[in-house]
């Protein structure tokens, strides 16, 4: 570019600050511009020290709203979000910024926002075809090798996915599919960017982001397109819009959340550092039970040495105790009536099994059973012969 000459200047040439001013005195001297009565709906509010700060728009524009604190109290409503309402103000110009804005001295109410309600409306049919159900939410893989990213590649959003991405988690496939994520193209955009990593088919998770922004910024997020190419994917998908306040439908959808687009990195992949310490805690863990184990073993190996050095006096108490056990062994054998039968003797037992002891407990006639060595005999007593009595011939 070749350098201005300045003695060149044509004489019509203005300052910014000369623009503006003379910008601020069309604008605040027109008399239909200072009492303006303007029906929208209210997408955004922000509470200020001095104020109350607020976006009023309707489907193909949006002012910049200013309710100072001095008129506060007075209002008969105060702006909410989604909200259809009637504001009375004036027209001002910020010199600075060269920016105009609505300095608004009532606000009053004005039926339910049609987008609020159109927002409404598409949220209940979707979850009704249960899109938002959470049975359909995928699980996030725990290590994967590559990871899709969905948003504008001039973004900030952009820059901090990749930085984190690469702190976490060193020699990560990091594919993107670029898109816009603001505007009126900006729903078709995302949804043709998700289809294209689903047809790519290497990724193992996609982080769908966008840097903060106010309401009406991210209403691409809830566009029907968008929340349908989420349910549509078998990717795992994790969305980090950047909002606090603000739920969207896509957040529904997605299979998991992350406030920003740093938090959703974070959450699709484990940090490699944490890792290694878990590595390095199992490793001083296992040692600790080899070594436990280990201890317990030479516990174990001593009490048995000093067994085994007490062996030869276990063995005499064993021997004794041996030789014991055969002397009552013989005393039982010496005393068993099966063992005096052996030796000839008999035993007689009356028919109930009773023992005969004395000869005088039996009558002639009367039937006995004799027990032998080997057998058993029953007999009929014939006659009693007493000591003094020499028995009768047959």
């Amino acid at each position: 570019m070749d350098e201005i000459d300045h003695y060149n200047i044509p004489e019509e040439a203005v300052s910014v600050s000369a623009l503006t001013g003379y910008l601020k005195s069309l604008l605040e001297y027109d008399e239909q511009l200072q009492h303006l009565w303007v029906l929208g709906e209210v997408s955004s509010t922000n509470s200020h020290p001095k104020g109350v700060f607020f976006t009023l728009q309707d489907k193909q524009a949006s002012i910049q709203c200013i309710v100072w604190n001095n008129y506060r109290e007075k209002l008969l409503q105060m702006p909410v979000a989604g909200e259809q309402v009637l504001v009375l103000g004036s027209l001002r110009l910020y010199s600075q910024r060269g920016e105009y804005n609505l300095q608004v001295w009532q606000v009053l109410p004005a039926g339910e926002g049609l987008k609020s309600l159109h927002d409404r409306q598409l949220k209940a049919r979707l979850e009704a075809e249960g899109l938002f159900h959470p049975q359909r939410k995928r699980p996030l893989p725990p290590h994967p090798q590559t990871v899709a990213v969905v948003t504008a590649p001039q973004g900030a959003a952009w820059g901090d996915i990749q930085r984190t991405l690469t702190q976490r988690y060193p020699g990560l496939r990091v594919l993107l599919s670029p898109a816009i994520v603001q505007g009126r193209q900006a729903a078709s955009s995302i949804a043709s960017a998700i289809a294209r990593v689903q047809r790519d088919g290497r990724a193992e998770v996609v982080i769908l982001a966008r840097g903060g922004g106010a309401s009406e910024d991210l209403e691409c997020f809830n566009d029907e397109r968008v929340v349908r190419a989420i349910a549509s994917c078998t990717i795992p998908i994790i969305a980090g819009i950047g909002h606090q306040r603000d739920e969207t439908l896509a957040d529904l959808a997605a299979d998991a959340v992350a406030h920003t687009p740093t938090a959703a990195a974070q959450m699709a992949v484990p940090s490699l550092a944490s890792l290694s310490q878990q590595h390095r805690d199992r490793v001083f863990a296992l040692q600790a039970a080899v070594e436990r184990r280990c201890l317990y073993i030479r516990s174990h190996l001593e009490r048995q040495r000093q067994r085994l050095e007490k062996l030869p006096q276990t063995s005499v108490s064993l021997q004794r105790a041996n030789q014991k056990c055969q002397m009552l062994r013989q005393k039982l054998a010496a005393i068993d009536p099966h063992a005096v039968l052996q030796r000839g003797y008999a035993l007689v037992r009356l028919p109930d099994g009773a023992i005969v002891r004395h000869a005088s407990t039996i009558t002639p006639g009367q039937k006995l059973l004799i027990r032998f060595g080997d057998s058993q005999a029953q007999v009929i007593v014939t006659e009693i012969i007493t000591p003094s009595q020499p028995p009768t011939s047959p």
